[in-house]
């Protein structure tokens, strides 16, 4: 597992980071860092590796956009000093344009969402040790699904980044793919976006593999 002792993971995101964590820091005890994929890595995390030390904080805030993150950047992520970053930014970015799509001030095309997250990675890069984005999805099998289109277009951006800045990427879409082979998107968000525990779990589990957790 490559985070090594004593380091402080922040992980930012939407509302899918968030699932309900304490505010204003999600941190501490109970469901302090929510109850969603940032409490499953977090829990897993220690009952493997407990000698290490691994300090996470959720700073996730539902309905943002990648626009949101920017406005609260610098206190949401460089005054908390990471040692790892993880951001998971873009699902709202496209949904608005799809079940708000008159209100075309909330929308973030992709030119915004790639120059700004974009931003956002270059000016902090150079002060972490690790740093992990994920991507967008859509608890969508069908590929051709209008907003699972778009979805996967904002995902390549977060690849493109990742390459670019030296980034882990975990492919939050393509864990969905494998396990939507099996399952209705129903039997893991009412949505396609929100997920239950087992939609949460995916992403936790494609993280801890990003990260190289040995689950033995």
């Amino acid at each position: 597992m490559i985070i090594p002792p004593n380091s402080k993971l922040v992980m930012i995101g939407d509302s899918i980071t968030d699932s309900e964590r304490a505010r204003p820091d999600g941190e501490g005890l109970f469901d302090a860092l929510g109850k969603g994929y940032v409490s499953l890595v977090d829990g897993l995390l220690t009952a493997r590796y407990p000698a290490r030390r691994i300090r996470i904080v959720n700073k996730g805030l539902g309905g943002n956009t990648v626009r949101d993150l920017r406005y609260r950047w610098q206190t949401d992520v460089l005054d908390l000093k990471p040692d790892w970053l993880s951001i998971c930014i873009g699902i709202n970015d496209v949904w608005r344009q799809f079940d708000s799509p008159l209100q075309t001030e909330r929308h973030v095309l992709l030119d915004e969402y790639t120059h700004t997250l974009e931003e956002l990675v270059q000016t902090t890069r150079p002060t972490l040790k690790g740093l992990v984005l994920m991507t967008p999805y859509l608890i969508e099998p069908n590929p051709t699904d209008a907003m699972r289109a778009m979805m996967d277009e904002y995902g390549a951006t977060v690849r493109q980044l990742a390459e670019k800045y030296q980034a882990l990427l975990v492919d939050t879409q393509a864990a969905f793919d494998v396990v939507l082979k099996d399952l209705h998107p129903m039997a893991l968000a009412w949505d396609r976006v929100h997920p239950n525990r087992t939609g949460h779990t995916v992403l936790a589990r494609a993280f801890l593999q990003t990260i190289g957790y040995e689950w033995a």
